[in-house]
């Protein structure tokens, strides 16, 4: 038997690592002698550059930059072996470096993203991918593209720091001072929603209330994120308001596409790229995966999504332990997981579940292992 471990965390709880130990533990103890092989996985968000640097190698960049708040934070990213760069852009301007009290869309910017984008460049990266989750912000990228050398300016001349507030007062863009390596390098932006930028759909009234946003702000955001939207049309041409993806990241997805001439794709499909995931399947007779809730949302490019998928194409039998599952959650059914299996084992509050998570989960894991190892006996008996 050779088994596949590809499960995303369970937030608050269980890291992927430590799934993928309980995992092999439980595998041996039903299948004595069994081969296994276990990856740390993402979706596009946190946990995405420690995903492909476990699977590929390579370095992490530790570096100063701006926070959200124009605060100084350590960031870090990834630069593969093959001089590839990971970058999350949570890393720099992602909303836990927001105390709650300070929450405020109006004033936080996506400027260390862009940092750390510089810095890949300037250390000869041409082939960055930029994982846009969990984002403090809603600056429609100006942060990071002042990062990145252009300038935005006010009807004075003045250049604009880059934060919410900012995106109603922009009269001119300056595309000049842009990093000359921009045009020798590809982007891709790793990303999971398909909101575009303006709208009800759109990036201010979807995610802005959780970022601080009231109702007042968010009519604010969403008139100068229109503004800001006209002056990129008529500076570069490019009209990417409907765009999906554009509104991701308080509209920093729109940014990479239109300075940067990023290509959007689903954060687990580039994560499963990076690490060569197909080629891993060779020989598998089970993937494991997995996620903290599973439900109707899971089908949209989560973990379990995009491992079950690979596996239905390449004919490899895939199941999920979940922490726990709700409406919707066997849709996933048609799309390459063929079993869910949840951790909690009987009537217990959120508190008790989270305490003994690393119990239940190995609870989980070996029942679902003994259900295998019946299904072999029941084929066995059959011939």
């Amino acid at each position: 038997m050779k088994f596949l471990f590809a499960s995303d965390s369970f937030k608050g709880t269980l890291s992927s690592e430590t799934i993928n130990r309980l995992l092999s533990e439980t595998a041996q103890e039903v299948f004595p002698g069994c081969s296994f092989q276990g990856f740390l996985m993402a979706d596009g968000g946190e946990g995405t550059t420690d995903a492909v640097l476990d699977a590929v190698g390579g370095n992490r960049v530790e570096k100063e930059v701006t926070g959200p708040l124009f605060e100084s934070v350590m960031a870090s990213y990834g630069i593969l072996k093959s001089g590839e760069a990971v970058i999350e852009m949570a890393s720099a301007s992602g909303l836990p470096l927001v105390p709650v009290q300070k929450r405020n869309p109006l004033l936080t910017t996506t400027y260390g993203t862009g940092e750390l984008i510089l810095d890949a460049l300037n250390r000869g990266c041409r082939n960055i991918s930029v994982a846009i989750g969990g984002s403090a912000t809603n600056d429609c990228g100006m942060g990071a593209m002042s990062a990145l050398g252009i300038r935005f300016l006010d009807e004075n001349g003045e250049v604009l720091p880059g934060r919410g507030q900012d995106l109603e007062r922009v009269c001119d863009i300056d595309l000049s001072g842009l990093h000359p390596a921009v045009k020798e390098t590809s982007f891709t932006v790793m990303c999971d929603v398909k909101n575009p930028l303006l709208g009800k759909d759109g990036a201010t009234y979807t995610f802005g209330r959780q970022k601080g946003a009231d109702e007042a702000m968010q009519a604010r955001l969403e008139q100068g994120m229109g503004h800001f939207c006209d002056m990129m049309k008529k500076k570069t041409g490019l009209d990417i308001s409907e765009a999906p993806g554009a509104g991701a990241a308080g509209g920093l997805g729109a940014a990479l596409m239109v300075f940067l001439h990023a290509h959007m794709k689903p954060g687990i499909d580039t994560v499963l790229d990076l690490i060569g995931f197909d080629e891993y399947l060779k020989d598998v007779s089970l993937v494991v995966t997995g996620e903290g809730n599973m439900d109707w949302q899971s089908v949209f490019g989560k973990v379990p999504y995009g491992v079950g998928m690979r596996c239905k194409k390449a004919g490899v039998p895939a199941v999920a332990i979940v922490g726990g599952m709700g409406t919707g959650a066997e849709n996933l059914y048609e799309y390459g997981i063929d079993s869910v299996i949840s951790t909690v084992n009987r009537p217990m509050d959120l508190e008790t579940a989270f305490a003994e998570a690393e119990e239940l989960y190995k609870s989980a894991a070996r029942r679902m292992f003994r259900f295998v190892r019946a299904g072999m006996q029941t084929g066995k008996n059959e011939r």
